[in-house]
């Protein structure tokens, strides 16, 4: 071999080098893989589009999807109802798409269970094998709220793994919506592109994070090409190509941060929004709301105030129902506003003033109020007074104890003379303990025992029952007028009698009020129907059952029969000379907040009157109201 000829071969080899190292180097810039092509379903076959649902949002995102497939890229699908389908025959189908929503525990939904356990079962059956879906593609979406910890759409992930584990093909990877994060509608959108990707025959690259779909492929090589003044090729020297090359960072705009603004985002997203606006509330700024109350409205026309109205002499035509936080640590099976409210474990938001909280609530409140003018029994003077609310019931929806500047809301209320009647439920003690003087604090107790109130609240917290029993602890330290609120639950918890007495020394709160729970129509979030609400006889039944297990420490004290509700308070407390003192002397109470001393909750008692005292033949119903009852129309039969 001539020198020159080795010349030329080493200079070749040096470029051919140069140039390989440079290819791999982009490679390994793009972490691409080689291509792989998953065609269309050649079976006419129409896929299965499954909704594993609870509350109906992964119907609805399921709906949404079909649209986007048979719709606008005619890819045939049929939306099913897993509950309706028998899953021995998933064999024959070669197209599957599951929107999977997980419940209590980690659990399917109702309408899934033996779908979901048909394919647990038959995925470790070693007759089945891991061919039995070999020639089924699939995707799975999930639905669930991160607040939950490691069950965080645990049922989509476990699907996943079944489906992977009988050898059906994963489209996509499993994507992951989080309804409490305000980030699910852009999740699912995103998710649902790339499966119209792969439907459609588009091409797919895996990287080592993952994988690209074919509409991400123009962006992906648009920054790779591309340099930071959006000029040609970057220059690499030879010995940068280990992994030294030039970064690139990518802008972000607040538009892309999904509502968060300096690492706080909104707690009320759009969709919250609009659910909650529908039912009838006010938002305030971005996590507080306000909305007239019924009661207001009646009393308003004169046909009687609501059971705070017998029990503590409030006026219903002026309470105003509010609330400095429409996020819950709960998520209630009685809740009457059907889930559409936020949760949360902590403050997460961005947080408002109080003061501009209490101003946009009270000129929020008497506009309604003044709606009302020239509805029949609406008289000017009580018009007048409605526009001027002398009471705050902060517990309207969520946990206003959660907002943290609840202390200086209250002093703001307190200010204008404004009683506060606040409503906690029991996940934050040290937040009551921190808690200045209000008008009343009340603990929802919706249960005796950890078992039942898990059953009943779904609480988001793990150790939600310790915080249950430090939060009547705390109670027990207030000096203010303190309550035990009891929703009774027929089939849940109205059994529970000595469970319940044994609670009353944890708190001993001044009061318990026992309710029969209110139905508000069917809820794909709760079980109960009208079975489950107690009349109220059941209700005076399981108090006075209640105030005998405490020897005497409490008495039945007063009644509302509309409410079905009853009043449970300490004997030695607000009993005086045989006449029960459970109404509150309102000036005398802010006058002694004023004042800045300690007080007690016997320095601002009033007389009870008698029409309000259990057993009274008004049932608690006040004689200077009138009474009304609907007249009801019914068709005869023919």
């Amino acid at each position: 071999m001539t020198p020159s000829s080795l010349s030329t071969r080493l200079t070749l080899f040096a470029l051919l080098s140069a140039t390989t190292f440079y290819f791999l180097y982009k490679s390994r810039r793009r972490c691409l893989k080689p291509l792989k092509h998953l065609p269309l379903n050649p079976n006419p076959r129409p896929g299965k589009l499954f909704f594993l649902t609870q509350t109906g949002t992964s119907k609805a995102l399921a709906q949404r999807l079909l649209d986007l497939l048979s719709s606008k890229n005619n890819i045939p699908f049929d939306l099913v109802d897993p509950h309706t389908y028998e899953p021995e025959d998933l064999p024959k189908e070669s197209l599957i798409i599951i929107i999977a929503s997980t419940w209590e525990d980690g659990n399917p939904p109702q309408n899934s269970k033996f779908f979901v356990n048909w394919l647990a079962d038959i995925s470790t059956d070693f007759r089945a094998g891991n061919l039995l879906l070999s020639d089924c593609k699939f995707a799975v979406f999930g639905v669930g709220s991160r607040l939950y910890g490691d069950t965080f759409n645990a049922v989509a992930r476990d699907l996943g793994k079944r489906l992977r584990g009988l050898g059906a093909t994963e489209m996509v990877p499993v994507g992951e919506g989080d309804v409490d994060g305000g980030e699910l509608e852009s999740v699912f959108e995103g998710w649902s592109e790339k499966v119209v990707t792969v439907l459609k025959g588009g091409l797919v690259m895996e990287n080592e994070n993952g994988i690209v779909y074919e509409s991400d492929v123009e962006s992906l090589e648009s920054d790779d090409d591309d340099d930071g003044d959006g000029g040609g090729e970057d220059i690499v020297d030879l010995e940068d190509i280990a992994g030294k090359g030039p970064s690139r960072k990518k802008s972000v705009n607040v538009a892309e941060t999904n509502g968060k603004l300096d690492g706080k985002r909104e707690m009320v997203t759009p969709v919250i929004r609009a659910n909650l606006e529908k039912q009838g509330y006010k938002i305030i700024g971005s996590h507080s709301g306000v909305k007239i109350c019924r009661w207001t409205k009646s009393q308003l026309r004169g046909r009687g105030g609501c059971y705070k109205h017998s029990f503590y002499g409030i006026e219903s035509h002026r309470c105003m129902e509010a609330t400095p936080s429409l996020a819950c640590a709960n998520k209630c099976v009685f809740c009457w506003r059907h889930h559409t409210n936020p949760v949360g474990k902590s403050w997460q938001w961005k947080m408002d003033d109080p003061l501009e909280i209490v101003n946009t609530a009270i000129d929020l409140h008497t506009r309604m109020i003044k709606q009302t003018k020239g509805v029949p029994g609406v008289t000017q003077e009580r018009l007048m007074e409605g526009l001027s609310p002398r009471h705050c019931a902060l517990s309207l929806v969520g946990e206003p104890i959660m907002y943290p500047e609840i202390n200086a809301l209250v002093d703001e209320l307190h200010r204008r003379r404004i009683s506060t009647f606040l409503v906690t439920n029991a996940q934050f003690p040290e937040k009551i303990k921190m808690l200045k003087p209000v008008t009343q604090l009340y603990v929802s107790v919706d249960a005796a025992t950890k078992d039942s109130l898990k059953a009943i609240d779904r609480p988001l917290f793990g150790d939600f029952w310790e915080r249950f029993i430090d939060s009547l602890k705390a109670l027990k330290e207030k000096h203010q007028r303190t309550v035990y609120r009891l929703t009774l639950v027929k089939g849940w918890n109205t059994e529970d009698v000595d469970a319940y007495s044994k609670l009353f020394v944890l708190g001993k709160p001044d009061f318990v009020e026992i309710k029969g729970v209110t139905y508000c129509g069917s809820s794909a979030t709760s079980k109960l129907t009208m079975e489950n609400v107690p009349w109220h006889s059941d209700v005076r039944a399981f108090s006075e059952a209640l105030a005998l297990k405490s020897e005497g420490e409490y008495e039945v004290a007063c009644e509302h029969a509309h409410s079905c509700c009853v009043l449970l308070a300490k004997t030695e407390k607000f009993k005086v000379n045989g006449q029960w003192h459970t109404w509150i002397d309102y000036e005398k109470f802010h006058d002694l907040v004023a004042l800045g001393r300690p007080f007690d909750s016997e320095d601002y008692m009033a007389l009870t009157p008698s029409w309000a005292v259990y057993g009274a033949e008004e049932g608690g119903f006040d004689p200077d109201q009138s009474r009304y009852k609907k007249e009801r129309h019914h068709k005869s039969k023919r």
